[in-house]
């Protein structure tokens, strides 16, 4: 027995005081009505309509039994009605995981204005560059950056490359030269982001040749932020995601090496459980990310972006 529909049944049959009627009005046939009813009253354990060929009434049983159907059924299609709005609209409360960095350097200054566009919406932004476990915590989505991405059930939607460069602060190249092939790096000041996947050995490539440098940092953080501040200091080296530092570089308070050797990159990813019913409030806020790490036409070369 689908019980839901025998309650629906119940409900039509009592109402209308005719099994056609809720027969016409369900789009189930007579016999389809009498067995809904048969099976209900056999679950309950007790007669909830007397019927004869020419008329039907309800028991003591079934209006007792029908007081509570109606109020459990009405509560139900409340349920669905409270969830229609945040099926069709970005509300409630998103929680976001994402690196403090990626954060504070691309994305803080344009939450005001999302949150703005969708007044309905609350979200909760949890600033850790750890790797949450995003369903046993509690998070809508998170935003991931690695080299490469492990085999998830997960959904990941790439949102950009951030390629790295090896760079100090002018005055400390003035003071220990500047590099021109990596194995001069050795023996230099090395800051070492402690949570990166090459925290511990920096890759340098060009015609088909690799060298590695093994990282020896007195200083090893788990902030880029904190890394980039001692690189301004002029404490020493770092190879660090090319957006951090841009700024400095622009204007002059850091200075790059090794540009004619190509190293890693840093893949940001939006990642989140399913593509399946995907909440309105999760998908404005992929929106968001999408539109913040795409290229600026002046970054594109003026090129128009394709959908």
């Amino acid at each position: 027995m689908d019980r839901f529909t025998a309650l629906q049944v119940f409900r039509h049959v009592a109402q209308m005081n005719s099994f056609a009627g809720a027969g016409r009005r369900l789009g189930l046939s007579p016999a389809a009505i009498s067995k809904n009813i048969a099976e209900l009253e056999a679950h309950v354990g007790a007669r909830l309509i007397n019927r004869t060929t020419r008329r039907m009434a309800l028991t003591e049983e079934g209006r007792i039994y029908l007081d509570h159907v109606s109020r459990g059924l009405d509560a139900l299609a409340e349920a669905d009605c409270a969830l229609s709005p945040i099926r069709t609209a970005p509300m409630g409360t998103l929680r976001v995981s994402a690196p403090m960095t990626v954060v504070l350097t691309r994305l803080s200054r344009a939450i005001p204005g999302f949150l703005a566009r969708h007044p309905d919406l609350r979200l909760d932004l949890d600033l850790d560059d750890r790797r949450v476990d995003l369903i046993r915590e509690g998070f809508d989505l998170a935003i991931r950056g690695s080299d490469k991405l492990e085999d998830s059930s997960l959904i990941a939607r790439r949102l950009t490359v951030m390629p790295h460069v090896l760079c100090a602060a002018p005055a400390y190249f003035a003071r220990r030269g500047i590099p021109m092939v990596p194995a001069d790096l050795n023996g230099m000041e090395h800051l070492r982001f402690s949570l990166s996947g090459h925290a511990d050995s920096w890759e340098f490539h060009r015609e088909g040749r690799t060298e590695r440098i093994a990282v020896e940092a007195r200083y090893s953080v788990s902030s880029s932020l904190a890394v980039r501040d001692a690189l301004r200091e002029g404490f020493g080296v770092s190879l660090i995601p090319r957006p951090y530092v841009e700024d400095d570089l622009a204007r002059g308070r850091l200075q790059a090496a090794l540009t004619d050797w190509q190293t890693v990159e840093t893949t940001l990813y939006a990642v989140y459980p399913s593509r399946q019913h995907l909440a309105p409030k999760i998908r404005a806020f992929l929106d968001f990310l999408i539109a913040q790490f795409s290229p600026s036409p002046e970054q594109a070369g003026q090129r128009p972006q394709s959908g």
